[in-house]
């Protein structure tokens, strides 16, 4: 069912308020935004399914917005990250209580970011057709086909909730996945903050002085591609942002010479903005420029611990069947070689339980890994 319009979109949200949980998943465009645009929400319960058209002209949307703000029913995603972007940018908040079925599958034991199209194949025993999965969703009349495609997005999920959810009732695991989800329904995980966006830019061994310049100038363009919904890219690309930093010009003949910038913007209005975010940068106390990055303090022999902790990593992992990568990185890895102590997520949590607490034993000298037949197993030191 495709629903276009007001009336039957609260009826159709009217009828999925007293369920215990609803299936979601979005289509959206954001090649040529900055801000995505939410194309169509699809919805399922059951023997209940319907896309929202949420480009129809007139069509009121705020019943879809309270279902999904609706605390007694458990809104379910699969990868649910970028969903949740796009409805917390067209609505400013978040739907909760959620459930991400690629994290509840890492968690119970279906491998590492497993997609959608294997789980319904394993669970659900059906066959996703992805034909249309780069077609332009904002195009209008959809045709039966996308909505087909739409609508499978969302009818298998619910099987594989309910089977994920089971399981992780039976295994005493649903709590892990709980902890999981408060991260993915925090605000601040998706608000955009203009004097962050320097960090997203690799830089050589920078100065200080050249952070705080890009650090504004990354802002300036950060704000500007909002203000003007375009892709940060099409308002300004890295590399003239990373050659104004570390050359700092000062008027707008120096700022035509940097490479890849052109001369029309720099001596127009934008070229104008970023002279002044270079002189707000150098006007600011030297104390309030940012530091560097903390430069690999990998110690020698921190690679052959390194690769101790993943053998541990893996044995852990398989011992509970659960996804690795979903418990540590290596580069988390690699701090607990070098600071064991350190405040990190494979120390926190059920990630400690099953790993973290052995890691540091691991790290302290308090554990060892030894062969035993065909595998691996932990030998503790410490008489623990």
């Amino acid at each position: 069912m495709l629903i276009t319009e007001s009336r039957a979109l609260a009826a159709f949200c009217e009828r999925l308020a007293g369920a215990p949980y609803v299936a979601v998943d979005t289509e959206f465009l954001r090649e040529k935004t900055y801000w995505p645009k939410l194309c169509l929400v699809q919805l399922a319960h059951g023997d209940l399914a319907a896309a929202i058209d949420t480009l129809a002209p007139g069509i009121d949307l705020a019943p879809l917005f309270d279902l999904l703000a609706k605390p007694g029913v458990v809104k379910v995603f699969h990868s649910a990250s970028q969903d949740l972007e796009v409805l917390f940018y067209a609505t400013r908040r978040l739907p909760a209580p959620i459930f991400d079925t690629q994290v509840a599958a890492m968690v119970a034991g279906y491998g590492e970011q497993v997609g959608y199209a294997r789980l319904a194949a394993e669970i659900a025993g059906a066959t996703v057709d992805k034909a249309s999965q780069f077609t332009d969703w904002s195009r209008r009349p959809l045709s039966d086909r996308q909505v087909a495609y739409a609508l499978a997005d969302v009818t298998h999920l619910c099987a594989i909730y309910e089977t994920l959810a089971a399981q992780l009732a039976a295994s005493g695991r649903a709590s892990w996945v709980g902890e999981e989800m408060a991260a993915l329904t925090d605000p601040a995980t998706y608000a955009a903050d203009p004097r962050a966006a320097y960090l997203r830019i690799k830089v050589r061994r920078p100065s200080r002085k050249t952070l705080a310049i890009l650090r504004e100038v990354a802002a300036w363009r950060e704000e500007a591609a909002q203000q003007r919904d375009l892709p940060r890219r099409w308002v300004l690309r890295d590399e003239p942002l990373v050659e104004i930093a570390s050359h700092a010009p000062r008027d707008a003949a120096a700022l035509a010479r940097v490479r890849g910038l052109d001369e029309r913007l720099a001596r127009g209005r934008d070229g104008q903005a970023l002279l002044a975010a270079v002189r707000d940068a150098l006007a600011t106390p030297e104390a309030e420029w940012p530091a560097p990055p903390e430069r690999d303090r990998r110690r020698a022999g921190d690679e052959s611990l390194i690769a101790l902790l993943q053998t541990l990593l893996k044995l852990c992992c398989e011992r509970h069947d659960v996804a690795p990568k979903l418990v540590a990185s290596r580069d988390e890895l690699a701090r607990i070689a070098a600071e064991p102590t350190a405040d990190l997520r494979p120390l926190k949590g059920w990630r400690r339980e099953l790993f973290g607490a052995d890691a540091l034993a691991l790290a302290q000298g308090r554990l060892a890994l030894t062969g035993a037949g065909d595998t691996v197993r932990t030998v503790r030191l410490d008489g623990a």
